[in-house]
């Protein structure tokens, strides 16, 4: 199940619904379709994964949908930001395969990974964002990831 602040609780087939539906209430703006995955891990009891699912119409605002999966296996950093990376990226696939007969294609979505220039993630930027690009997507890192560190951060 898919939470939306503006829809409340959702199946997958609704927010398709939802997308297409605030897609075509203006159709000629410019539209971002971003994936974006926090996480945080809770004293030795396992990890939140938050995956958000963002529609950005520039200019004016949008909407989003989020999922939280919680898993009881211990990370490490740089495994769990791996596993960040990998959640968007089936996520991106999801909504892709979801999406494919709208028109809707790779190069419309982008990924944000919750990794910067600053701080303990600094070092894996080039292998996490070599891997998205190889995976054929648009990648942002911090400050500009909204979608991992905002978005999805708000949830965990």
């Amino acid at each position: 199940m898919f939470q939306s602040p503006t829809y409340g609780e959702l199946e997958l087939t609704q927010v398709r619904e939802k997308i297409l539906s605030f897609l075509s209430k203006d159709p000629d703006r410019k539209y971002e379709l971003v994936v974006g995955t926090d996480s945080q891990p809770h004293n030795g009891s396992g990890v939140d994964f938050v995956t958000a699912i963002v529609i950005h119409r520039v200019g004016t605002g949008g909407i989003y949908f989020w999922k939280r999966v919680v898993n009881k296996k211990t990370y490490v950093l740089r495994t769990r930001m791996y596993e960040e990376a990998t959640m968007s990226l089936e996520m991106a696939e999801t909504v892709l395969a979801l999406l494919c007969c709208d028109g809707i294609t790779k190069y419309d979505v982008e990924i944000h990974v919750d990794i910067g220039k600053f701080g303990d993630t600094h070092d894996m930027i080039n292998e996490i964002v070599g891997m998205i690009r190889g995976s054929g997507y648009r990648v942002k890192i911090k400050p500009e990831s909204y979608a991992a560190s905002k978005v999805a951060d708000r949830y965990t």
